[in-house]
């Protein structure tokens, strides 16, 4: 058979039409179209189905979506293996997924190593979807960092612990209900800013809701950058981790407290799809990612 069937059939399942895969793969429609042929008598399946307007693939289709996807990945990541990588020299992009916490404290110093040991290295910043695990054992993302205590399936990829951070709470530094301290009645009383990661909970939250510790919820939002800036003149209150909270104190004005309740630490874990684990250029990133690790932020107080 013709391989190349392979990457129009990826084209068409994840398009779901005919004139959008011919776009992406640069081919004429009618050439597309006569390509589906080929896919439906391969087969044996109708493989798109009209469903109104728009084109459905089948029950079988969907069932090769996964498959497909990871042996496409499988294929691309032979072809861009080098026996050896030079970061001073080679040309390679990388795609990261992380949640915007991660990136401010981890990921930026990132960049300024790479700028000066690697200028033609790329990163591509993603944020942390629904479908980040899909993506990763597809290999439509290079690295996922997430928390090991929220994506409890983090041990089915090859991975690494990157860091470990503890909670705080936050308020407005000019906050007039928190002083110094602050118990749990008086936590729960608060007015509340819950974070969360698309439809994840955060760890914090999880904790809470395992403590039955209750909360007078008036603002979720899922970005852990915005979070600290949205208590600025406001009675508001919210968890965030301690390295972030450090980091934004002085310019989103914040009091730190320790939390009224056990909490534990936040883990950080860097995860890869099985099909990169031998590539020279991704076993570099890896290394700077682990070496990087190890360096920053030494044990915070407040």
């Amino acid at each position: 058979m013709d391989l190349n069937l392979l990457v129009a059939l990826d084209a068409l399942l994840t398009e779901q039409s005919v004139t959008k895969a011919a776009e992406r793969l640069q081919v004429g429609q009618s050439a597309m179209s006569s390509t589906l042929g080929r896919l439906r008598k391969l087969f044996g399946d109708p493989i798109l189905v009209r469903n109104g307007r728009n084109l459905m693939p089948t029950p079988f289709a969907r069932s090769l979506s996964d498959p497909l996807r990871e042996a496409l990945g499988r294929v691309e990541s032979l072809l861009t293996t080098k026996s050896e990588f030079n970061p001073a020299t080679d040309h390679r992009d990388f795609s990261v997924t992380s949640n915007d916490y991660v990136a401010a404290v981890f990921l930026r110093p990132l960049l300024v190593r790479l700028a000066a040991e690697a200028p033609n290295v790329k990163l591509h910043f993603q944020p942390v979807q629904d479908d980040f695990a899909k993506r990763l054992r597809q290999g439509e993302t290079d690295i996922l960092i997430m928390p090991k205590e929220v994506f409890l399936e983090y041990v089915d990829f090859p991975n690494e612990l990157l860091f470990s951070d503890r909670y705080v709470c936050a308020v407005d530094a000019n906050n007039p209900d928190v002083g110094t301290s602050i118990t749990i009645g008086e936590f729960s009383a608060q007015p509340y800013l819950a974070v969360n990661v698309g439809h994840l909970p955060t760890s914090a939250e999880m904790q809470l809701d395992a403590q039955g510790v209750i909360r007078n919820t008036q603002i979720t939002t899922q970005m852990f950058m915005l979070a600290p800036f949205l208590l600025r003149e406001t009675r508001l209150l919210t968890l965030i981790q301690e390295r972030l909270g450090l980091t934004l104190r002085t310019n989103a004005n914040l009091r730190l407290l320790e939390p009224p309740m056990p909490l534990q630490p936040v883990n950080m874990v860097m995860l890869w799809a099985e099909q990169h684990a031998d590539d020279s250029g991704h076993q570099w990133l890896r290394r700077q990612l682990m070496s990087l690790s190890s360096e920053l932020f030494p044990d915070a107080s407040i």
